[in-house]
């Protein structure tokens, strides 16, 4: 029976912490290219990627390298060598924006379609897929029916984000932050202008909500829809992160290794991507790392509210409530144990999240120097948990393969031989120059013991076979080197074993779904008008990045919609107050128009 390869992909800010997310469980991990990421502030050397493919390629874990920003024309033949340079490290794919990749000369890397590249309707999915593209990574806002429908029209791998920070925007669509800062998000420089305080002003001028994070989101969290995503179509699942540090990367990917491998053992078409079983000396909690409270986004029709409009910084985990009030101290019915060092949050009667210390504990008394806001009824978070970071900064998860080992005596020679779980075999052989045993069964007991040891190798030996070798007595020292060189041969037939797929993108004529693409599409250089124009599109005009006048274009759309979030949202309550029908987002300098589409159900942001 042919099973369904189910890979957990994990983020890499740097060669450690794509170590630690293989080590952690990841079937894969996705890493900046030295330059033309878009997290222009993590890109990594040539040297450190090729340190990690060899470390993954052990595991038959996958690297992918990020070549996703839009490139100006004189940064063409600079990106094709980097993608050349990385199929020559073994890079197992690159993650592309710039459709001019397609039309250049590269070697046969399978490619990746980035989420920047706006993945949301099964037209241009299956246009890319079309194209030679091997694998879509879709758009953080598609519902599970819209997956599965994508799923339904196409037979492209598809991709989708199942944790972590979420852009408000539409990927690859927002211009916010060239607009205010010069920085672009298309060129891995967004300022994150989301996650900023804004003004709501009615359309008279009144300010109908004053310095609030109105289009900073919480973070993703679909870890109860895993077998949901699955049966739509989804064979990869992807944690955001390349700006996170490692024990959000330990923590993150540990937790997602231990609940898709729930799933993919309780079904016989399902099989993990990569090998090996993670053996954990903590227990993976992703709300006790960076969050900003959870949402599950579009996923489903009940998924609540997805801003973090009180605050864009990390809340962490529920901790307790506060059930009394006294000098110096504060009692608590706690949930968990808190400790002297851990940092609490609250949120205060303005709503304002307040920190504090704690600096001593007394059975349910917590001890903090500054509890300004604080009255009993509040709900305590714990946004540093001293314990968990202390756990999470020594090594806490071994990963290995498991092995079965054979010792035999054939005539006059020594056979040992190795099999790993994916069916590679190693063996060796030795003249036979042992006296006879005295003892048989105890000389069995010390063999299967000397040979079950594995060392720090990435071998586990789960099964002992032995033949007529009990009955020769042989030091323990010549049973480890034997041990060692069949383990290393074995290794070495895993790495020699290990292929990638190659896919060359084949230049065609396949018609784009749209006549015409303005800005929007992204296009700064001559080769992207190329591939647009040989597959029946016209460009309007330059991308953003270009552009002389920006007046009056969208710099925003958002599936994310204010009205909805604020409850006054005309399809759904009739009642709301003409102050909301023409509304403005100011952060003190700038100010924007928003527009509303009902019927797609999406709001745009507008220089006014």
């Amino acid at each position: 029976m042919n099973r369904t390869l189910i890979e957990l992909l994990s983020p890499a800010r740097d060669l450690a912490c794509g170590i630690a997310a293989i080590e952690h469980g990841a079937d894969a991990v996705y890493i900046g290219a030295p330059k033309f990421g878009a997290r222009a502030a993590v890109g990594n050397s040539l040297e450190d990627i090729k340190k990690l493919i060899d470390y993954a390629h052990q595991y038959y874990a996958k690297v992918y390298a990020t070549v996703n920003t839009i490139l100006y024309d004189n940064e063409l033949e600079d990106a094709r060598k980097i993608i050349t340079q990385l199929d020559t490290a073994g890079i197992d794919a690159v993650i592309i924006q710039d459709m001019s990749i397609l039309e250049m000369d590269i070697p046969p890397v399978p490619i990746f379609a980035s989420t920047q590249t706006h993945n949301f309707d099964p037209e241009r999915i299956k246009f890319l897929a079309d194209t030679g593209i091997q694998r879509i990574i879709l758009a953080r806002e598609l519902s599970n029916e819209q997956i599965r429908n994508i799923h339904d029209q196409t037979n492209v791998d598809l991709e989708f984000f199942v944790h972590g920070a979420l852009c408000v925007c539409y990927s690859g669509q927002c211009y916010l932050s060239a607009e205010t800062t010069g920085r672009s998000a298309n060129r891995g420089e967004c300022s994150q202008p989301c996650r900023m305080e804004y003004s709501l002003i009615g359309k008279s001028g009144e300010i109908l909500v004053k310095d609030k994070y109105l289009l900073s989101l919480k973070d993703l969290n679909l870890s109860d829809h895993l077998f949901e995503l699955i049966k739509s179509g989804i064979t990869s699942f992807k944690i955001e992160g390349r700006l996170k540090d490692i024990s959000y990367v330990k923590n993150v990917t540990a937790y997602y290794r231990k609940k898709l491998d729930a799933i993919i053992d309780g079904d016989e078409s399902l099989q993990r991507a990569s090998s090996g079983r993670v053996s954990l000396s903590f227990e993976p909690d992703p709300d006790k790392t960076f969050n900003r409270g959870y949402t599950e986004h579009f996923f489903s029709e009940t998924n609540g509210k997805r801003s973090s409009m009180n605050t864009q910084k990390a809340i962490g985990k529920f901790a307790g409530t506060v059930i009394g009030i006294h000098p110096g101290y504060f009692e608590i019915k706690a949930e968990d144990t808190i400790v002297n060092g851990d940092g609490l949050c609250f949120f205060d009667h303005e709503s304002e999240l307040q920190g504090m210390l704690v600096n001593k504990i007394e059975a349910n008394k917590i001890f903090c120097e500054s509890m300004e806001g604080l009255k009993p009824g509040v709900k305590i978070f714990r946004n540093k948990d001293k314990e968990f970071i202390k756990k999470l900064s020594a090594p806490t998860a071994v990963r290995k393969i498991q092995v079965s080992l054979g010792a035999w005596i054939h005539t006059d020679t020594v056979l040992i031989t190795a099999s790993d779980e994916d069916g590679n075999f190693a063996q060796i052989e030795t003249n036979l120059e042992a006296p006879p045993s005295t003892d048989s069964q105890k000389n069995r007991v010390m063999l299967e013991r000397q040979f079950k040891k594995s060392g720090d190798t990435i071998f586990s030996v789960s099964e002992v076979h032995l033949e007529q070798i009990e009955n020769y007595f042989f030091p323990i020292s010549q049973i480890n080197e034997l041990r060692r060189e069949v383990l290393r041969r074995l290794l070495e037939k895993r790495i020699h074993s290990y292929t990638r797929k190659d896919a060359a993108v084949i230049k065609n004529d396949t018609l784009y779904p749209d006549k015409k693409l303005d800005f929007r599409a992204n296009v700064v250089n001559v080769k992207s008008r190329e591939f647009y124009r040989r597959h029946g599109t016209e460009i309007s005009e330059n991308g953003f990045e270009l552009l002389g006048d920006t007046n009056g274009k969208i710099l925003m759309t958002t599936k994310y919609c204010i009205k909805s979030e604020l409850d006054v949202c005309p399809l759904i309550n009739k009642n709301v107050p003409p102050v909301y029908e023409k509304l403005f987002l100011s952060d003190g300098k700038n100010k924007f128009r928003l527009k509303f589409d009902c019927a797609k159900c999406e709001m745009h942001v507008l220089k006014d």
